[in-house]
């Protein structure tokens, strides 16, 4: 059974629609408004379904574990690090993964100007899902258009929101435009990787993300990084574990659930298998 609120620790702002007319007939927001703006933490059962799909175009960004969405009746994946758009109007289904549920931000965004941002990148029912290289600035956007609206929905809170969530949606286009340029699949998944570090990506997503034969893909990537698929990961993953260790006060446990581990032990396990030392007298041994 899904449900489409009620998570633990959500965040979640809806704006009144006379507000929203409103805010469509001022100079400053007549081209682009956001709605809606919510963050679901580990958003077990989440899920929607929109037969005749939703007034506004809805954005997705998944920062960890995993979704899925049917569009237009063809069903797609949807990663940590990857954002899911979906033009208003168009038939929809999407939700969390049961074995790894997504941790998302959100929005709803409406206007003028909004298909013309979309389509710019390269946005397309038969492409609703793009991979971001730098997530962390995008969750950034979303964020602050939320912070935006939960402080309270006046004009300039409005016009704040829709200046966020252009350069959101603006972003997007530059994303792919770059993304284009870059030729090299390797490359391309080791940015992909880099931007995700918590994440565990399985090698057949990953080669099917650059068009690729699983086999031939791990040839390439391990011809090109002198290591496995699978080892490239656990070290990023450890690479984070010791700047969180270095940077943070942040718990072992905490530290292992932001990297990808939910068993705490099993990450401090791995992490003296890879150090010699485990976390806490890493954190305490002197450096510089």
């Amino acid at each position: 059974m899904t449900r489409a609120d009620g998570f633990i620790g959500e965040r979640l702002q809806v704006v009144p629609r006379p507000q929203v007319a409103q805010a469509l007939s001022r100079p400053a927001t007549s081209q682009l408004v956001v709605t809606d703006c919510g963050y679901f933490p580990r958003a077990r059962d989440h899920g929607r379904a929109r037969g005749g799909g939703a007034s506004q175009s809805i954005v997705i960004l998944v920062t960890d574990g995993l979704g899925w969405c049917i569009v237009d009746g063809e069903r797609h994946v949807v990663h940590s690090g990857q954002v899911l758009v979906i033009p208003a109007g168009i038939s929809h289904e999407y939700g969390s993964d049961p074995g790894h549920p997504w941790t998302i931000w959100w929005m709803h965004v409406t206007g003028p100007a909004v298909p013309d941002l979309l389509a710019s990148a390269g946005l397309t029912t038969g492409r609703p899902v793009l991979t971001l290289r730098e997530p962390h600035k995008a969750q950034a956007l979303v964020e602050l258009t939320l912070q935006r609206l939960e402080r309270d929905h006046s004009v300039p809170s409005m016009v704040g929101a829709s200046g966020a969530a252009w350069h959101l949606l603006s972003m997007l286009t530059a994303d792919q435009t770059q993304g284009r340029a870059t030729a090299d699949p390797v490359e391309q998944v080791r940015e992909y990787l880099q931007s995700g570090a918590g994440a565990r990506v399985g090698v057949p997503d990953l080669a099917a993300m650059v068009g690729l034969s699983r086999s031939r893909f791990a040839e390439l990537f391990r011809r090109a990084t002198g290591t496995s698929v699978l080892a490239y990961q656990t070290g990023l993953r450890m690479a984070r574990a010791r700047q969180l260790l270095d940077t943070s006060d942040m718990s072992i446990a905490a530290i292992a659930r932001a990297i990808g581990y939910d068993d705490a032990y099993y990450f401090s396990r791995h992490f003296r298998r890879v150090h010699g030392l485990s976390p806490s007298a890493y954190r305490a041994h002197a450096k510089g």
